[in-house]
Parts: C-alpha cells; structure tokens; sequence
C-alpha cells in the first residue's frame, strides 16, 4: 500500500458517488413512491425547486459559470450586447425581396429598416473576429462573451469561432429566442434564469463592453453598466457604443445634463466607434495590445 497515498485518503465518499450509487440502487419499495422524501437532498429535482431554496438556486447560478470559466482560463472577458432582432445582411435582404413580391408596403418598410441595420451584424462579427485573433498574441487571452442569441449575440460569438477562437455564451431561458446560437464554444455555453446573476457575470471578468443597437435588454445592460461605473461600484473601464446616429436619436444625452440629470462628465463613461477597427484601436490605445514586447511585456518597467 501507497503509506502516503493512505494519509491524505478521504475519509468520506464524495457526494458524486453517493448520487451515483443512489441511481444505481432501487430505493426499498416502500418508499419508491413520488410521495416519498427518500432521495438524497442534492439529487431531489423537486425539492432544489421549491419556493424556500430560490438563495440556494442564486448561488449555484452564480458558482458554476464562475468555477467553470476559471476552470478553462477565463480571466479578461469583452462583452458584446446588442440586438437580437438584427439579422445577417444575406438574410435581411432575402426578407426585403420577398416583401417587395408581396407588395406590402408596411412589409417592405420593416424590412428595408431591418437590412440598414445589418451591417451591425457584420461590424460585430468583424470586431469579436479582430478581437479572438489579436488576443492569440497576448500573454493574458481575452475572450469574447455574449448573451449567447441570435443577432449581434451571434455575430459576436461567430466572429470569434471563424477565426478558430473560443468565445462564451450567457443565454438565459425566455419565452422566445431560448436557443443558443450554434457559434458559442459548447464548454462555455451557460444558462440562467435569474438576470440579475447573468448581468454581474457580464460585467464580473470585462475589461470592455461594446454596444450595438438594441431594445429594451440591450438597454438594461448598458444603463446598468453605466450606473455601476457612474457610482463607482465597478471599475472604469472602456465602454464603447456602435453607431452615434442611433444612440443620439434614442437617448438625448445632452438634454440629461441640461436638466441636471447627469453630470457634465458623465458623458465621459462612454465613447462612439462606427467600425470595427475603430473599436479595436479604442481598446488597443487603453490597454498597450498593439504596443511594442518592451512596452507591454516583461521589460516594461524599463
């Protein structure tokens, strides 16, 4: 016998086994029954769903995706929000000709909205595929993570696969738009049903966010975003929106200073970009990415 294998042997099963056994083992049949509370705690579907383990629930949402990102090396993360709704150029377009074949004037009004707005798509797909590829040269990988959708969420995580990288998917269970889409790298493809738990880990390994267009859940992210930048409950850090014409129309920023709704500086949180090169030399300019070994390496202090 291995004496110093023997000193540091556990003492106790692991609850892995335990729940492997319980499978494997019929349950006396007296208490095979659904009505019976025989089944070990952490295998009891029923009882992990009822209303008084919601904290327990929490902390599981918040664990997993933290223990298994730490597990593949995920520290430094730039999240993509966007759209949902936005679509491919090639598929806008095929909307837009079967509209005009229809000859719904309503029809062919929202689609030509809908393939002005795709380019969004190809910007996004663009920049997570700079982003995937130039962090191949860094020491510290920085990793793409989206809302795992459709949309600029796809393009995001699409991106990043097309150049052969790894990149994370938060989806989250909704009525609609459930599906991940089939771009995220698989180990790294997570689902949540507490938003609350899916927006700090956006945030918990981000050295940027890059906003795109988007709706209601693309704004909740980013107000919530700014406003723990804003009050100082999270790190500064590069906050980038995608297309100043849109963000301009949609929210008046100068207008929530005139009224003292915001400070003055506060537009300062954030910067527009129009291309995806424009975003990355952003990023590059703040972190030193494209700088010389001897500025950014191990010689930097010289």
């Amino acid at each position: 016998m291995d004496k110093k294998l023997d000193l540091t042997a556990r003492n106790f099963p692991t609850a892995e086994e335990e729940a492997v056994v319980e499978a494997e083992a019929a349950p006396p049949s007296r208490y095979a029954g659904p009505e019976s509370a025989y089944r070990l705690a952490f295998t009891d579907t029923e009882f992990l769903l009822r209303e008084e383990l919601r904290p327990v629930r929490m902390q599981l949402e918040l664990l997993k995706p933290e223990m298994v990102q730490h597990e593949h090396g995920v520290t430094s993360t730039i999240v993509i929000f966007g759209s949902a709704r936005i679509q491919p150029p090639d598929v806008a377009q095929a909307r837009l000709d079967a509209a005009r074949r229809d000859g719904d004037a309503g029809a062919i009004t929202r689609a030509q909205a809908l393939l002005d707005m795709s380019r969004y798509y190809d910007e996004a797909r663009r920049f997570a595929a700079i982003v995937t590829h130039k962090s191949k040269e860094l020491e510290t990988p920085v990793y793409v993570v989206t809302g795992g959708g459709p949309g600029i969420m796809e393009a995001g995580n699409r991106g990043a696969f097309e150049v052969g990288g790894k990149s994370i998917g938060l989806n989250i269970v909704l009525p609609h738009e459930q599906e991940p889409n089939p771009y995220i790298t698989p180990e790294l493809c997570f689902q949540f049903h507490y938003f609350a738990l899916r927006k700090m880990h956006f945030v918990m390994r981000s050295i940027a966010l890059v906003c795109f267009p988007g709706g209601f859940g693309t704004l909740d992210e980013l107000f919530e975003t700014l406003t723990l930048t804003q009050t100082g409950k999270s790190r500064r850090r590069p906050i980038l929106l995608f297309g100043r014409e849109f963000w301009t129309k949609l929210i008046n920023f100068d207008w929530l200073i005139e009224t003292g709704m915001i400070g003055p500086g506060d537009v300062n949180l954030f910067r527009f970009v129009e291309t995806a090169e424009e975003a990355w030399g952003v990023l590059a300019a703040e972190y030193g990415f494209d700088a010389p070994d001897t500025t950014t390496g191990e010689f930097a202090d010289d």
